[in-house]
């Protein structure tokens, strides 16, 4: 049957088709398509979906098959009203799925849990997603079913990343970032991935081989060690410096660089000056941060007001990555230093 489509590179498959699963744009009694190197992705007729997601058009698209349910919600035998209330997606790294619980159905997890270990295929254990915490951005995770721990290995855009969601940060969600930066990076740069996590954005340039050099920083250990244990996998491992430092430890005596990400959406603000100063001129930067839909058409222009030197940068590019909540979304600033 004939529905309204998004196409999206092949490579940003998985990523775009979570993103909308999550906003409940996806519909799922439709199977998604491939189209020479492309995904094309069913979608509801009325939904806002933002132009840089990709390509929205009408396709034709076969029936889902009836062989088992389409959502894991209708393997609970809860009344409607109740089943309303149940989160409509869920994270799944590796062979681990997160879930988070709103406060009312917190007593109900057990059942969820089930409910999701039966659905996901290839799924070992389900976690309800906590949160995360502190300065080394470690999750707290509670188990609501299957077994053994939270480490685990993701596979993203052809890569295998290591990654232990009770030790170190790392969210699938941002899978299409990783390729559409690593795709941004010009030959020779020198780029500084801080707040890295396991690593995703070194791990994903590297493997292009633009860079001259790439240096990831995160000040949790067990993140960079994660992110070891990634590059050993691969004969390009050794273009990343993995370091273990905080951004007030690493940047002052680090010497220029041409390209910085630093993924801290809740307080990368706060840091995004000094980062500023460590991009050489013509550089760029990428900013990650929650912001409310209200305060997004002025968004990146007061950004750049705030980097250093002022009056040097200017904001270049800005994507809507997934939603955050309900009046808000989680959104990627790339922000251009002039030349000198």
């Amino acid at each position: 049957m004939r529905a309204r489509a998004l196409v999206v590179p092949r490579a940003e498959g998985e990523a775009t088709r979570r993103e909308l699963a999550d906003a409940g744009w996806l519909r799922t009694d439709l199977r998604i398509a491939t189209v020479e190197g492309t995904l094309v992705l069913p979608v509801v007729d009325d939904a806002p979906i933002p132009p840089e997601w990709g390509s929205l058009r009408s396709a034709e698209f076969e029936p889902r098959p009836e062989s088992g349910p389409a959502d894991y919600r209708e393997l609970l035998a809860w009344p409607p009203g109740e089943k309303e209330r149940l989160p409509r997606s869920f994270d799944i790294v590796g062979d681990v799925v997160l879930v988070r619980l709103p406060r009312e159905l917190e007593s109900r997890g057990p059942e969820i849990g089930e409910a999701l270990h039966r659905f996901v295929p290839h799924a070992r254990a389900v976690g309800w997603d906590r949160g995360v915490h502190g300065v080394e951005r470690r999750r707290t995770i509670e188990r609501l079913a299957g077994a053994g721990d939270w480490a685990t290995v993701h596979r993203e855009n052809g890569l295998e990343l290591s990654v232990d969601l009770g030790r170190a940060y790392f969210s699938p969600r941002l899978a299409r970032e990783h390729a559409l930066v690593a795709a941004e990076v010009r030959p020779g740069e020198t780029v500084y991935d801080l707040c890295c996590g396991v690593g995703p954005f070194a791990v994903h340039i590297a493997r292009d081989g633009r860079a001259r050099s790439v240096v990831a920083v995160d000040v949790n250990p067990d993140a960079i060690a994660l992110l070891q244990r990634t590059l050993q996998r691969y004969p390009f491992g050794g273009r990343v410096r993995p370091v273990v430092a905080s951004i007030e430890g690493f940047l002052p005596s680090a010497p220029p660089c041409d390209r910085a990400i630093l993924n801290l959406p809740h307080e990368g603000i706060k840091y995004a000056p000094s980062v500023a100063r460590a991009v050489g001129p013509g550089g760029r930067l990428h900013l990650y941060e929650v912001v409310a839909r209200n305060d997004l058409a002025d968004r990146g222009h007061v950004i750049a007001e705030r980097l250093e030197p002022r009056g040097a940068w200017v904001a270049f590019e800005r994507r809507t990555v997934h939603p955050y909540s309900p009046d808000s979304d989680l959104v990627a600033f790339t922000l251009a230093r002039a030349a000198e």
